[in-house]
């Protein structure tokens, strides 16, 4: 899983934290409203955090037995397929203060397979450098604005790593970050693309 932020999260009261079950947890960065819960979940389920060098020692220091440093550029082989750390333009700090390290994205390629989880981050062009090693089948992509991505950056970032599918993530949390949702499919189908907006507890098969 990604970046969990549930207990707090009203638009998440009916999740029960203590029945998510996930073996890796990959977080982006530290802020409150990515990692609130990875420590919980990771000890219900001795799971492994995989996160940057500095979030992953803070995470070993409170006593999370499993966790994987990695920093950007790198790439490491886990059980479910490889994990690839990518830039991305955002800040980073852990709850209380102590040094997050920077922001991260995600490429993950598992079982046939291939797609790319943003993070929290702005438009850039080192987005470009995806598909250059990579055929993504989709992307996860902020669109709230104010902290992150528009939706019209987030349809230029789709173009960037040449996929027409986008994942709308990281809005409607925060009234800073509260979107008109039919305007946001609105602009990503002019642009020729799919921008799939899930329900909270939503599965869906791509």
């Amino acid at each position: 899983m990604f970046d969990p932020f549930i207990s707090p999260n009203e638009l998440a009261s009916q999740i029960d934290v203590n029945a998510i079950k996930a073996d890796y947890i990959l977080l982006s960065h530290g802020h409150q409203d990515h990692v609130y819960d990875a420590e919980q979940i990771a000890r219900n389920n001795n799971a492994t955090i995989v996160a940057i060098h500095e979030i992953a020692t803070w995470y070993s220091n409170k006593g999370i037995g499993k966790t994987h440093p990695m920093n950007i550029g790198g790439k490491v082989t886990m059980p479910f397929g490889t994990v690839k750390m990518v830039s991305a333009v955002h800040s980073s700090s852990l709850p209380d203060g102590s040094n997050g390290g920077v922001a991260a994205g995600f490429v993950i390629e598992t079982e046939g397979t291939t797609f790319y989880f943003a993070g929290d981050t702005a438009l850039t062009f080192d987005m470009k450098l995806i598909p250059e090693q990579y055929d993504l089948d989709f992307a996860l992509l902020p669109i709230g604005d104010n902290f992150t991505m528009d939706i019209h950056d987030a349809v230029l970032a789709a173009d960037f790593v040449q996929t027409d599918t986008i994942i709308g993530m990281h809005y409607d949390t925060f009234p800073y970050i509260e979107i008109d949702k039919a305007e946001a499919k609105e602009v990503a189908q002019l642009a020729d693309k799919e921008l799939i907006l899930m329900e909270i507890g939503q599965t869906i098969n791509l």
